[in-house]
């Protein structure tokens, strides 16, 4: 399966509490609620334990004693008691429940605005299916412990510490049998938590790399069929879920074998109780009534112990869930506003590289020492090899990265002393790749200047060439273009891409390749609008096409991420060096077919 290998970070160390306290800590926004589902368990425990109370008292002054008012006062009070617990119930149940659904919300958000604020390079390293099992799955995770597990985890605690307490009244030797077992069964708990906790780090991390690989099947679902590598990705994605099942498997093994050890433990307990208790009654020290309630006890406070291993896995899943998700919110932006950042209001102005350099890799460069001055209002177009930094100029322009070092400068201004806003609002991209979003084409164009109205988004359209096709759609501009514009083709989305770009009204324009994907004719007929477009904006095309590569002011040929050539197109057809061997190798068959077009189409020749 052809995919780009991620190694997540590694979190080997001990587990200290630090992560479960920020995983609680989310809820602090809403302690109204955290406060009243506390207060609603600890009325249930407490109640709990007070029923078998109750319990005892039925046997011993009711039944025992044969007094009828005293039985039917103590059913009347345990009937009424009910009633309150089921009360109390409702309302852990509800508090939880809506505790649940706030916590995610506030995650799932707080991811999204991260999102928003992290650098290109970010993208560029971590995997979609990575970023999506963090908002998705782990908030989910994180967000059940917080409620259910907060819930089940309190109530645990409650529960022993109010059946210690009713114990105690009743037998404070018998009960101390009883204590001297609990910190066997914590330390039990405490050796399962390490290995179950190293177990689920290693399921989250593999499930991650499940994810990646679903994603990128899916959406390279058609390379994938063209190459024939069905089978060799099943093969690959086979190995991953074995591995992730064996990691799996091993949790599921502990967390098993945990609930057998306690019960083992917890039976001594009961055979204890059960000899020292039939001592204390042959000497009248304990009831009979007493006894049924010093086992209910035990069981009641035990069975919290037994079920914590369920609530292990849940609380160690979660936070192997939570430390993902927290390296994602912690994640640092690369480019950010520098202090004092301003904006100038317009881009207008000289752009000038100076003694640039740029690393994607350390000791790998992609631009070396790259001087260029860019007059207000050039088209500069830039053509060479792949990979000799073309889209890396443009990048850097738009200040996605920023130079490793050397110095960037708009309108005289070094532009890291910009806001990010200010620069990247004032540029329109096109890419070669189109991306639209999910809803109707108009609201795509509109993507590009949310404020304008109908009538500017069909102006857009039409100098970008794409009214006319959209018109021919059933529902014209409301037409749905699908997830990711799948229901139209590469080119009608690359012609709503440019209506996009052409409705923001850049002060700078980026093409990068974005005609490859249009037609011929296509291509032709919106070379006016594109004049149109251009004129009197600085813009930077990366060259596909030789109709868009003559129109430019100056043609760079850019090679080993340096300025191997510069002019004119008929300047550098004179001199015959670097950009003569690209035109005659790579462009001239698309001259001819140029100059066929326009003597079908009667448009004048570029």
């Amino acid at each position: 399966m052809a995919h780009v290998e991620f190694e997540e970070e590694e979190f080997q160390t001990q587990f200290n509490g630090q992560t479960l306290r920020r995983i609680l800590g989310q809820t602090r926004p809403h302690w109204k609620w955290v406060a009243g589902f506390l207060a609603a368990i600890a009325v249930v425990s407490f109640l709990d334990a007070y029923l078998t109370f109750l319990h005892k008292r039925l046997v011993d002054e009711g039944i025992m004693a044969h007094n009828p008012a005293a039985l039917q006062s103590i059913v009347t009070q345990y009937g009424l008691l009910i009633l309150v617990q089921a009360a109390a119930v409702f309302v852990m149940i509800y508090l939880t429940g809506i505790l649940g659904e706030r916590v995610r919300y506030d995650l799932r958000q707080k991811m999204f605005n991260h999102l928003q604020d992290l650098s290109l390079s970010y993208y560029s390293r971590t995997p979609v299916g990575w970023i999506m099992s963090r908002v998705t799955s782990d908030s989910d995770r994180v967000a059940e412990l917080v409620t259910w597990g907060l819930l089940d985890s309190t109530w645990a605690a409650l529960n022993i510490v109010s059946a210690a307490y009713f114990m105690l009244r009743i037998n404070w030797q018998l009960a101390l049998i009883v204590l001297a077992i609990l910190p066997v069964l914590i330390w039990v708990a405490i050796q399962f938590r390490k290995r179950i906790l190293a177990q689920f780090r290693n399921v989250r991390r593999l499930n991650s790399r499940v994810t990646g690989a679903y994603n990128e099947n899916i959406t390279g679902v058609r390379v994938v069929k063209a190459l024939g590598r069905e089978d060799a990705n099943a093969a690959e994605f086979g190995g991953l879920t074995s591995e992730m099942y064996r990691s799996a498997y091993r949790a599921a093994w502990l967390s098993a074998l945990f609930l057998p050890a306690v019960q083992i433990i917890s039976a001594f307990a009961l055979g204890g109780i059960a000899w020292y208790g039939g001592l204390q009654a042959d000497l009248g020290l304990i009831t009979v009534g007493g006894i049924q309630a010093f086992v209910s006890y035990v069981t009641f406070m035990l069975w919290p112990i037994q079920d914590m291993a369920r609530v292990f896995s849940e609380m160690q899943h979660a936070i192997a869930s939570g430390e993902r998700m927290f390296s994602l919110i912690d994640a640092v932006p690369e480019v950010v506003d520098r202090p004092g950042a301003a904006d100038p209001g317009t881009l207008a102005g000289d752009i000038e590289f100076e003694n640039v350099d740029f690393y994607y890799e350390a000791d790998k460069p992609v631009l070396r020492d790259f001087s260029l001055r860019v007059r207000a209002g050039e088209a500069i177009a830039l053509v060479g090899p792949t990979g000799g930094g073309k889209s890396t100029i443009a990048n850097l322009v738009c200040r996605f990265y920023e130079p490793s070092r050397g110095a960037i400068r708009i309108g005289g201004q070094d532009y890291t002393r910009l806001t990010l806003q200010a620069i990247q609002s004032r540029i329109g991209v096109v890419l070669q790749t189109p991306h639209l979003f999910s809803g109707a084409v108009r609201e795509n164009i509109r993507y590009g200047r949310l404020d304008a109205d109908d009538d500017e988004v069909e102006a857009a359209a039409r100098l970008a060439g794409a009214h006319d096709f959209i018109t021919t759609l059933p529902k014209g501009y409301d037409e749905n273009v699908g997830e990711g514009g799948n229901l139209l083709s590469t080119g009608q989305k690359q012609l709503i891409s440019l209506a996009r770009a052409v409705l923001a009204k850049p002060d700078i324009f980026i093409m990068d390749e974005a005609t490859s994907s249009v037609d011929t004719l296509t291509e032709a007929l919106i070379q006016k609008g594109m004049e149109q477009l251009l004129s009197g904006r600085t813009s930077f095309v990366i060259a596909h096409r030789l109709s868009t590569i003559r129109r430019a002011d100056r043609i760079l040929v850019i090679e080993g991420g340096r300025i191997a050539e510069a002019g004119t197109h008929t300047e550098l057809l004179r001199r015959r060096g670097h950009y003569y061997r690209l035109y005659t190798r790579q462009f001239r068959h698309q001259l001819e077919q140029a100059y066929d077009l326009n003597r079908m189409t009667g448009v004048a020749p570029a």
